[in-house]
């Protein structure tokens, strides 16, 4: 059969099928078929040009005030786009109160960050970093004109930025160089971060049996099952109870308190840290953040909203077997952790197979993929 193309029009063999310009360009996702398509923005469709804009974007130290910091900087491709430390540092070594949170399909995340239920969209997220000052991390406030200066004195981006926003093109460099183009370009190139090629996605949904271990089967029994009630908060294909789709009626969303603090017996959280509590202002949501996806979380170590637990075996064992971390430091369980927090009785083998069924979620070729990896490394350009 001979497929050929006439501007928008296809001739199949002796017929023809007229398609549209946006079908014929369409971008691909490239997803297995058990999951879903992801949503995208109305305002920003995808496009595989504004993709590899922000991939470039994505590794630019020059999006920092001292151009000693990127994207990636907190958000490392052989970490699951993490950076293996407690909490984020920005370029004046001033430290964050939260933990790098992996970006591993966050095109699938109705809210972004650990502790603010009102951040939803990558392309107004990505303004935070760059520009945000309590604390400040990229350290840009106040330099856009700098930046796009930047950015437009570089021959390369001459050309990815008229290729994703051919109609800013047209309009003139300050349409074009914008922080509404950087943003769009950056959450495009975040929405690309696919991860479903595990061991376990090869096992559960590829029908190989013998892609995990016998010891990850024993934990993904106890995984699912009602003793340590991990699926509760952790389920579903991406292993997060947070969750949009083109297949969802209504995005899901949870924050919960997981007993890691009981500072005052009452369940108080440290006050540069008290979870959602800080924009919603109700006491019920004292110690509440977002549950996160478990895919890949062998890689993102130290684990919990602050990074104050080194290991996988140190968060079953002497966080949830407990009911809650809160429960050894004096105090006894915070009377404000979920319900789900009850505490349970394991035993070493036991925390030997969840942990093997945590590392069979560990997606190599994510973390190897080139599509995410600095496009600057082999060229002439600021890394």
């Amino acid at each position: 059969m001979k497929i050929r193309r006439f501007g928008t029009l296809i001739l199949i063999g002796l017929g023809w099928c007229l398609l549209s310009a946006s079908a014929l360009y369409q971008y691909q996702w490239g997803l297995p078929g058990w999951v879903p398509m992801p949503i995208e923005p109305a305002n920003n469709p995808m496009s595989q040009a504004k993709v590899d804009l922000g991939r470039h974007l994505f590794y630019d130290k020059r999006l920092s005030a001292d151009q000693s910091m990127s994207c990636a900087s907190c958000h490392q491709q052989d970490k699951a786009f993490t950076d293996g430390l407690s909490v984020a540092t920005g370029i004046t070594g001033e430290k964050g109160a939260r933990s790098a949170m992996s970006l591993a399909n966050v095109a699938y995340l109705p809210v972004l960050t650990w502790s603010n239920p009102n951040l939803t969209a990558l392309e107004v997220q990505a303004l935070v970093p760059i520009f945000g000052e309590h604390p400040v991390e990229m350290g840009m406030a106040g330099k856009e004109k700098e930046l796009f200066a930047r950015l437009q004195a570089d021959t390369r981006y001459r050309e990815l930025f008229a290729k994703a926003f051919p109609a800013e093109a047209r309009q003139g460099l300050d349409a074009l160089y914008s922080l509404s183009t950087v943003t769009k370009a950056l959450a495009s190139f975040q929405r690309s971060l696919l991860s479903f090629d595990s061991p376990y996605d090869r096992y559960q949904y590829g029908g190989k049996k013998d892609a995990i271990s016998a010891s990850a089967k024993r934990g993904e029994a106890l995984f699912f099952g009602e003793k340590m009630e991990c699926y509760h908060c952790h389920g579903g294909f991406n292993f997060t109870d947070n969750i949009q789709h083109s297949k969802l009626p209504l995005a899901e969303r949870g924050f919960h308190n997981t007993g890691l603090f009981n500072i005052d017996g009452k369940g108080a959280y440290p006050k540069n840290n008290p979870g959602i509590k800080e924009l919603t202002g109700d006491p019920d949501d004292e110690g509440k953040f977002r549950t996160p996806s478990l895919r890949n979380v062998a890689l993102t170590a130290p684990y919990m909203h602050d990074g104050s637990i080194p290991t996988l075996e140190a968060v079953i064992r002497e966080h949830y077997a407990i009911a809650g971390r809160a429960a050894k430091n004096g105090k006894g369980p915070s009377p404000m952790r979920s319900s789900l927090i009850a505490g349970f009785e394991v035993s070493p083998q036991e925390v030997d197979d969840l942990v093997a069924f945590l590392n069979s979620l560990t997606d190599e070729s994510f973390i190897k993929n080139p599509r995410h990896s600095d496009p600057w490394v082999s060229s002439s350009g600021t890394n």
